[in-house]
C-alpha cells in the first residue's frame, strides 16, 4: 500500500537537508534499515545532490516540494491483527465484568477477580478511544442488564407463591436496592462509554443509568404478573392494618418500596392505586357502618378512621400525598352520609351545646364541600325552636326571654364552631399575629332566616311580646346591672325586632306602653327612654317618631300645672293634684266612655282645674281617663304608717275602707261604678298579690261575686314607701285583642291607600303586578297575605276606585 502526503514547505527552509542526511545515513548502513524510504522527485541521487552548493540547492528548490511515503503492507496487516486481538480480549473482559457485576449470586465488589476497578476503567477507555467499540459495548451492557432483570423477575414470580405480602415486598425492595448499587458500579467502570460515546451519540443513545432504570421499570414494575402481585401485596398489607387498626410489624418496608418506586419514576402509578384502594375500602365500610349505629357513633368512627389514615400516610408516603389521602378518605367515608349526619347528629349536639364536636363536624364537612346540608340542618333546628317558643301560648310572658336564650345559644355555636378561614385578601402581614377565623356568614344568614320564618308561625304575636318585654325592662330599670349591661340587654331584645315582619304591631304596642310609662311615671330612666326612641328611629324604623310629641306634651303640662298651682291658696287641697293634658293625635288612647265615682273632694279639685283650663283655652274639650291616674295614700297599719303608691283605681278601692272594715265585691262594684273586669283585677292586685293590703274571704287567686274583703291591719313591709303593682300594668288579653283588632283596621286603610296610590300612577295593571307592587309598598310596616290584598282590591272595585277589564278579569283600570 502506498500513502502519499503533499506538503507545501517554505523555499528558504533548510529542512530538506536534514532529510538528505538521514537518507544518506540509511544508505551507508550507519543505522538499521527503515521500512519507509522517502524519495524526492527533484533529485534521485542523494550523494550528488548533497555535493552541490547551497546556492544551487536554493536555486533548484523553487515551488512546492512533494513527499511520497511508501508503507509496508505486511507490517500493517500484522499491526491490525494485534489490535483486533487486543480489542476482542478487552471486550471479552468487559462482558465478563458486567456479568459478574450483575450476577446477584456474586457478592464480591472486585469485578474481573484479580483486576482492579482502575484496570476495568482503563479497558473501557481503550475500547472507546482506541478501538472505537462504543456501540458494541453499549449493546453488551443493555443485553447483560436485560439478562439480569430476567433472572430477578423469574425469582420474584416464583417467590410470590410462598412468601407473605410484606416479605415479598421486602424481597422486591432488596433486589431494587441491589440493582441500584450494581448499576452505580457499572456506571463508574464504564465512564468513558457514558461520557464519550453516549454523549457523541445522544440522539440515539441515552445515559447508562437511564437505560438501566428504563429496563428495570419495564421488566419489573412494567411486568404485568409482578405489577399485579405488587398491587395485591400492598392491598393485603393495607387491609390488615385497617382491619386490625394497628401498624403491622413490617410496615417499615413500605417506605422503602416507595423510595424505590420514586427512584424508578413509578410512584405516580403506585399512588393512584393506593388512592383507589383507599377509596374503595372506605366506601364499602361507610355503607356497612352507617347501617349499624347511630349518627354520632358513625361520625366519631369517621373521625378516627381519617386520623388513622393520615397517620399511615405520614408514615409511609411522601408529604405531597398526605393531603390527597386525607381528602379521598374523607370523601369516601362521608359520600352520601352528610345529609343524614347533619339531620341526626347536629340537633343532638346543639341540644347539648357541644360546640367542640360541632366545630369538628363543620371543619370536616367544609373540607369535602358538604356545608350546604349542615347549613340547612342548623337553620331548621333554630327555626323549629323559634316556632315552638312562639306557638307556646300558655308561656307567652316568657316568650322573649326564651327567644333571647335560644338566639344566644345559636350565636355562641356560630362564634365557636362555624368559623371560616379569613380570606387571603384580609390576612395580615407575616410580621403580625395571624388573623383569627371569622364567623361563617352563611350560618349568620341561616340564623336570621330561621328567626324570620319562625316568627311567621304566629303572626303579630312576637312583635307584640317584644314590645311588652321592653316595657317591663324599661319599668324595672337596671337594678344590680351597670349601664353597659343594662343597655346590652335592651339591645338584645330590640335585635329580635329585626326578625319581625309586623313592624306596625311592634310600633303600636311600644307606643301604648311608652305612653303608660310616661304618664304613670313608671319609667326607670328618661335618658334610656330617649335613647331607645332615637335608636328605634335611626336603626330600625324611620317612622318611629311618636316620642317627640309625647315628651312635648309632658313638658307643656308641667308648665301648665306650675301656673295653675300659683293661682291656688297655700292650704288648697288642689295643690296635690297633678294633671297631664295630652293631645289626642299624639297619644295612643281613645276617649274613655267609663264613668268612675270619685270621692267628693277629689271630684271638686278636678272640676276646679277644668274651669281653669277652659278659661285659658276656650273651645277645647277635656276627657278624663282615670285608668291612667295614680295616687299616693298614707295607710296606718299595726306595724306603722306606710305610703302606698297605687294607681287611681286601687286608691279608690282602699279609700272605701275608711268607712267600713269589711266590704263585699258587689258593694264595691255599686259604689265605684268600675267595670267588672277592671274591679276584679284591681282587687286581685290588693288582696291576692305579694303585698296583701286587703284580705279576701274565702282565700283564692280569683275574685268571685260573693267574695268579701277586709283591710289587712297586719300588713308589714320593710320599706316606708310601698309600691303596689297593678295587674292592669300588664297588657290583658282583652286589651291585646282590642289593640290587634285596631291594627287590622289600620292595615286595611293602609293597603287601600297603597293600592290607590299605585294604580293612580300606573293607571292600569294586572293583578299579579298590583299584588307585587302592593307588598313592596307596605313591607316596611307589615307583610300582607295574598288573601288580604285580594279582598282589598275587591273592596276598592266595589267602591268604584278600580274597574276590572272586560277582556281580562285579572286586569284593572284606575277610575279617576
Amino acid at each position: 500500500m502506498e500513502v502519499s502526503a503533499f506538503l507545501t514547505l517554505p523555499t528558504t527552509s533548510p529542512g530538506l537537508g536534514f532529510l538528505r542526511s538521514t537518507a544518506a545515513e540509511t544508505a551507508t548502513g550507519s543505522a538499521s534499515p527503515r521500512r519507509k524510504v522517502a524519495r524526492l522527485n527533484t533529485d534521485s541521487d542523494i550523494t550528488s545532490s548533497s555535493s552541490r552548493s547551497g546556492k544551487s540547492r536554493a536555486a533548484q528548490a523553487k515551488g512546492p516540494i512533494i513527499i511520497r511515503v511508501q508503507v509496508d503492507d505486511n507490517a500493517s496487516r500484522t499491526n491490525q491483527t494485534a489490535l483486533n486481538r487486543e480489542r476482542d480480549d478487552q471486550m471479552r473482559d468487559m462482558k465478563r465484568c458486567m456479568i459478574e457485576v450483575l450476577d446477584e449470586m456474586v457478592t464480591t465488589t472486585n469485578p474481573l477477580n484479580y483486576r482492579s476497578h482502575e484496570q476495568a476503567y482503563n479497558i473501557c477507555h481503550s475500547l472507546i478511544v482506541v478501538h472505537d467499540a462504543g456501540s458494541e459495548l453499549y449493546n453488551a451492557f443493555t443485553q447483560r442488564v436485560e439478562e439480569a432483570l430476567g433472572r430477578i423477575s423469574r425469582k420474584l414470580l416464583k417467590e410470590a407463591e410462598s412468601l407473605e405480602a410484606e416479605d415479598w415486598i421486602e424481597l422486591l425492595v432488596k433486589y431494587a436496592k441491589w440493582f441500584e448499587t450494581r448499576i452505580a458500579l457499572l456506571k463508574s467502570l464504564l465512564t468513558y462509554l457514558d461520557q464519550v460515546y453516549v454523549v457523541k451519540h445522544s440522539t440515539s443513545r441515552i445515559p447508562l443509568h437511564a437505560q438501566a432504570y428504563q429496563l428495570f421499570s419495564a421488566s419489573i414494575f412494567g411486568n404485568p404478573p409482578i405489577a399485579a402481585h405488587l398491587r395485591k401485596a400492598v392491598e393485603t398489607w393495607l387491609n390488615w392494618e385497617r382491619e386490625h387498626r394497628t401498624p403491622s410489624e413490617k410496615r417499615a418496608v413500605i417506605p422503602q418500596l416507595v423510595e424505590q418506586l420514586t427512584v424508578h419514576n413509578e410512584f405516580t402509578v403506585f399512588e393512584d392505586y393506593y388512592i383507589e384502594a383507599t377509596q374503595e375500602y372506605y366506601i364499602k365500610e361507610s355503607k356497612v357502618n352507617a347501617n349499624q349505629g347511630d349518627g354520632l357513633d358513625f361520625f366519631r368512627d369517621v373521625q378516627t378512621r381519617i386520623q388513622e389514615e393520615v397517620e399511615r400516610a405520614k408514615a409511609v408516603l411522601p408529604v405531597g400525598s398526605w393531603a390527597t389521602v386525607q381528602r379521598v378518605t374523607e370523601v369516601a367515608l362521608l359520600d352520601g352520609r352528610i345529609d343524614w349526619l347533619s339531620k341526626s347528629v347536629l340537633p343532638t349536639l346543639m341540644d347539648g351545646n357541644n360546640t367542640q364536636v360541632i366545630g369538628e363536624m363543620y371543619t370536616l364537612f367544609r373540607q369535602v364541600s358538604g356545608l350546604k346540608p349542615l347549613h340547612k340542618a342548623f337553620r331548621d333546628y333554630v327555626q323549629k325552636g323559634v316556632e315552638a317558643i312562639v306557638k307556646d301560648a300558655p308561656k307567652d310572658d316568657e316568650m322573649v326571654p326564651r327567644l333571647l336564650k335560644h338566639k344566644s345559644e345559636a350565636d355562641n355555636i356560630i362564634s365557636k364552631a362555624f368559623l371560616a378561614p379569613t380570606p387571603a385578601s384580609q390576612k395580615q402581614s407575616s410580621t403580625s399575629k395571624p388573623p383569627a377565623n371569622q364567623r361563617d356568614p352563611r350560618f349568620v344568614t341561616a340564623l336570621n332566616d330561621a328567626f324570620t320564618y319562625g316568627f311567621r308561625a304566629r303572626r303579630s304575636k312576637p312583635a307584640e311580646m317584644i314590645a311588652r318585654y321592653l316595657h317591663q325592662q324599661l319599668r324595672k330599670g337596671q337594678k344590680n346591672m351597670n349601664d353597659g349591661e343594662y343597655q346590652a340587654g335592651l339591645d338584645a331584645a330590640l335585635a329580635l325586632y329585626r326578625f319581625s315582619e309586623d313592624k306596625d304591631v311592634f310600633r303600636t304596642f311600644y307606643h301604648r306602653s311608652l305612653a303608660k310609662r310616661l304618664l304613670q311615671g313608671s319609667s326607670a330612666s328618661d335618658d334610656f327612654e330617649a335613647a331607645m326612641l332615637k335608636k328605634l328611629k335611626e336603626q330600625y324604623d324611620p317612622d318611629f317618631g311618636m316620642g317627640e310629641s309625647m315628651f312635648k306634651d309632658l313638658n307643656v303640662s308641667k308648665d301648665l300645672m306650675r301656673a295653675y298651682h300659683e293661682t291656688l291658696k297655700p292650704d288648697s287641697s288642689a295643690l296635690k293634684l297633678i294633671v297631664t293634658v295630652l293631645q289626642h293625635s299624639g297619644w295612643p288612647f281613645t276617649a274613655p266612655n267609663q264613668v268612675v265615682n270619685l270621692p267628693p273632694n277629689m271630684q271638686e279639685d278636678i272640676s276646679k282645674f277644668e274651669r281653669y283650663y277652659k278659661g285659658k283655652h276656650a273651645g277645647r274639650v277635656l276627657y278624663w281617663d282615670h285608668a291612667l291616674g295614680n295616687a299616693v295614700l298614707k295607710a296606718r297599719f299595726k306595724a306603722g304608717t306606710k305610703d302606698l303608691a297605687l294607681n287611681l283605681h286601687q286608691a279608690l278601692v282602699l279609700l272605701e275602707f275608711n268607712r267600713e272594715d269589711e266590704i263585699s265585691f258587689t258593694d264595691l262594684k255599686q259604689r265605684l261604678l268600675l267595670d267588672d273586669g277592671e274591679l276584679r283585677r284591681t282587687l286581685q292586685s290588693l288582696a291576692c298579690g305579694k303585698k296583701k293590703v286587703l284580705k279576701k274571704h274565702p282565700v283564692g287567686r280569683e275574685v268571685e261575686d260573693d267574695d268579701v274583703f277586709r283591710f289587712n291591719a297586719d300588713f308589714w313591709d320593710e320599706r316606708a314607701r310601698v309600691h303596689i303593682s297593678s295587674i292592669q300594668e300588664k297588657i290583658t288579653p282583652e286589651e291585646s285583642q282590642k289593640t290587634n283588632k285596631a291594627i287590622e283596621g289600620d292595615r286595611k286603610h293602609y293597603l287601600d291607600a297603597a293600592i290607590v296610590r299605585i294604580m293612580k300612577g300606573k293607571k292600569e295593571m294586572s293583578y299579579e303586578q298590583l299584588k307585587t307592587a302592593t307588598i313592596d309598598a307596605v313591607k316596611n310596616h307589615f307583610v300582607p297575605s295574598v288573601d288580604t290584598i285580594k279582598k282589598r282590591v275587591d273592596s276598592l272595585v266595589e267602591s268604584d276606585y278600580l274597574k276590572r277589564s272586560e277582556e281580562d278579569r285579572n286586569f284593572f283600570h284606575y277610575v279617576a
